[in-house]
């Protein structure tokens, strides 16, 4: 690098002291204050400068937090002030009984009031592993766990790796302390823990239990490098050994002491109060608790220190516990039961889901007997019978769920489950979605289960558009069984929806009635493609249905059509591209550009079952119809890109400044739904289609967008956001 030893010396401080000051803002304060490529960049020259200048690299240096060989096992650390648990209490009067003693101790010292109040700082109890970190002149050498109290496991080199505790306690404060040892929690934020059971299923590797169970795995591990690797954060809370100067200076309350953590640069739990008396304890743990399920990590209760930390040593110690301190906890969320079947619930969108009945039990504050088991995938993985002895969890207002089998108290009575190969509402049949682990009723406009929805989307606007029927009115016509389908919209008379209105004229309950008489009457008039939309078949949306209309013409050929042949071929041809990609050859495309393989089974499906057939019938009996175009449907054979367009008959559609562009949306857009941006971009004169090739102009995505992204990568295509979106509108 083009600099002297001074330059570079005085540098590789500057951005040390930079990576610290982010660390802290990120992990400690939860409050980044640059994007991480700028992040990156610090940590890269950082690197650089100590690979050309190896004499500036020291232990402290944030490119050295993955040091060190494998351990073959921990070495042990006597902790000099030992590392106490908590008493609990998990009743309201528990807590005004720990208030009375600690006030009553302190008036027969004489070191309050006979009618004092005592101030207590109180935290989160944060459901991880204890750890204590000792510093001296500011710079980490040591790391422990809790152990017994007296004795922990060194884990120093897996603890550099955690991001959110520096290396070096902040230089900016005027004196280093001479010794520190920092009692704090390890722990996995909610998100990092899905996220790396995600990356563990991909990889076919052991799924982790919960947070903690992640937490304290991963910190125990022998090679600090898979450390490295897990997602741990570290919130501090008290101390054990400090060197005497320090000691004098510290401030005089648990509060100030967790301010003073800031200062150095650890970070601290950010829910926290000071609180005078036991009543406020109360309020402030019932306050934490509605809110529980709010933070971004697992707490299992609240901590009540007594706040001032000379009146902490005078209350002292009891066996293993401190006299000026309490765990408040949370009601157990987790309880052992029996699983004595497995119930399919369907959903309203067909969905059959396996739901556990259980032995009751109560946890998380109520009896539960019901669990999700999620889908048949789930039933496997957990290697679930009935009969088993399982652990069911209950978080705040989330559905309860099995969360696994107690594999040793298996019994020869259990056996499996099977899923069903028909819908247990309708008898339809059931199909599990391409790369799915969710099984549908494929009876969507014959389903009980599914009524409600199938209605409500067969009125909205863009669909029939039937003003007036909205979801209190379509609750009733359900729950007083009016209508079975919506071919039974088309028998109602004035008469019987009246009464549905309950208003307390009877001239206005005739009136609304008659007026949404006549709206259901005006939708018998439709074009193919929202009629089509109106059906709700799976994955076919407004632009799907507008090919499909396009091209057949009429409704009766989209019947008939062999979806199963125009799905093997679809297949095959996806299956010569990607050969062809490997060549760069002119890629084969086929007729209804946009509709792929999983949409082309949808619709097979939906057409497949005579329910949705006689339905359809019953909609033409009652006079739903819709003008006959003559489509452009020219068969299935592979064609040339080039004679695509040939395909498809051309939208008259307003010119504007999306005129003659194709584009696909993808993922899920901050305020737009996707059917409101696709309306605009055919307002404005373009086309949205429902697949990225090279002919695509532009590529709207959002947040998840998936391969559709990917490929628009892959290909070049410009990808925009929705500010730009609307900028462009705007602009045209």
């Amino acid at each position: 690098m083009e600099m002297d030893d001074e330059a570079a010396g005085s540098r590789a401080l500057e951005l040390r002291a930079l990576i610290a000051h982010h660390d802290h803002c990120y992990y400690g304060l939860d409050a980044p204050e640059v994007p991480d490529a700028s992040y990156d960049a610090l940590w890269r020259e950082l690197q650089s400068i100590e690979v050309a200048f190896p004499a500036l690299i020291t232990p402290d240096s944030p490119t050295q937090r993955i040091s060190g060989a494998p351990a073959e096992m921990f070495g042990s650390v006597t902790h000099h002030v030992p590392m106490l648990s908590l008493g609990n209490a998990f009743e309201d009067a528990d807590i005004t009984a720990f208030d009375r003693r600690a006030r009553e101790a302190l008036i027969l010292q004489g070191d309050l009031a006979a009618d004092g109040l005592l101030e207590f700082d109180a935290e989160l109890k944060f459901d991880g592993l204890a750890v204590s970190l000792r510093y001296e002149n500011g710079h980490l050498v040591q790391a422990a766990t809790r152990g017994d109290g007296s004795t922990g496991e060194d884990v120093t080199l897996n603890i550099r790796t955690i991001r959110a505790i520096p290396l070096r306690l902040n230089p900016r404060t005027l004196t280093a302390p001479e010794l520190l040892e920092v009692r704090g929690e390890v722990l996995m934020f909610r998100a990092d823990f899905e996220q790396l059971n995600q990356t563990q299923r991909a990889k076919g590797e052991r799924e982790f239990v919960n947070p903690r169970n992640a937490a304290a795995g991963s910190l125990r591990q022998l090679d600090p490098k898979i450390t490295s690797q897990r997602p741990l954060r570290f919130f501090a809370y008290g101390i054990g050994t400090v060197d005497d100067r320090t000691r004098q200076q510290l401030p005089p309350t648990q509060s100030g002491l967790l301010e003073w953590f800031v200062s150095l640069g650890l970070p601290v739990g950010p829910c926290r109060e000071t609180i005078l008396g036991s009543p406020g304890l109360l309020r402030f743990w019932t306050r934490v608790l509605a809110q529980r399920h709010e933070f971004p990590y697992e707490i299992d209760g609240v901590v009540y220190k007594v706040n001032l930390r000379d009146l902490q040593d005078k209350l002292g110690w009891v066996a293993r516990s401190p006299r000026w301190a309490i765990a408040h906890k949370f009601p157990a969320e987790e309880a052992m039961t029996r699983l004595l079947d497995i119930e399919i619930q369907v959903g309203r969108t067909g969905a059959l889901t396996p739901v556990a009945k259980l032995e009751p039990v109560f946890v998380g504050g109520v009896t539960v007997s019901n669990a999700t088991l999620h889908n048949e995938d789930e039933i496997r993985r957990k290697d679930l019978q009935i009969g088993d002895t399982v652990i069911v969890r209950r978080a705040g207002d989330v559905i309860p769920e099995v969360v696994r089998r107690v594999s040793e108290q298996r019994l020869s009575t259990t056996r499996p489950f099977v899923m069903p190969i028909a819908c247990p509402v309708c008898g339809s049949t059931v199909a599990r979605e391409p790369d799915g682990a969710v099984l549908r009723c494929m009876g969507g406009l014959f389903c009980g289960a599914q009524r409600r929805q199938a209605l409500r989307h067969f009125a909205q606007r863009r669909a029939m558009d039937i003003e007036g029927l909205g979801e209190k009115i379509i609750d009733q016509l359900v729950e007083h069984e009016l209508v079975q389908t919506p071919a039974d919209l088309y028998r109602l008379s004035t008469e019987v929806l009246a009464p549905l209105f309950r208003a307390k004229n009877p001239r206005e309950e005739s009136r609304a009635a008659s007026n949404l008489v006549q709206a259901i009457a005006a939708s018998r008039e439709v074009r193919l493609e929202r009629f089509l939309f109106a059906l709700g078949i799976r994955h076919v949306g407004e632009e799907i249905a507008r090919i499909l209309a396009r091209a057949y013409g009429d409704l009766d050929p989209i019947i008939q059509e062999d979806w199963t042949e125009r799905l093997d071929q679809k297949l095959a041809v996806q299956k010569e591209n990607q050969r062809r990609r490997q060549r760069s050859d002119p890629l084969l495309v086929v007729p209804l550009e946009g509709i792929g393989s999983e949409i082309i089974g949808s619709i097979g499906d939906f057409f497949a079952q005579p329910h949705n057939l006689r339905v359809i019938d019953a909609l033409r009996a009652g006079g739903v119809r819709w003008p006959v175009g003559t489509g452009t449907k020219v068969g299935w054979q592979n064609i040339s890109e080039e004679s695509v367009g040939a395909v498809e008959e051309e939208i008259k559609i307003p010119s504007g400044v999306c005129s003659g562009q194709t584009w696909v949306i993808t993922g899920r857009l901050p305020t737009l739904s996707r059917e409101e941006a696709a309306e605009r971009i055919r307002l404005a004169g373009g086309k949205v289609a429902g697949s990225v090739s090279k002919r695509t102009d532009f590529v709207l995505a959002g947040e998840e967008a998936g391969s559709k992204l990917d490929r628009a990568l892959e290909l070049g295509v410009p990808v925009i956001d929705e500010i730009d979106f609307l900028r462009r509108m705007l602009d045209g």
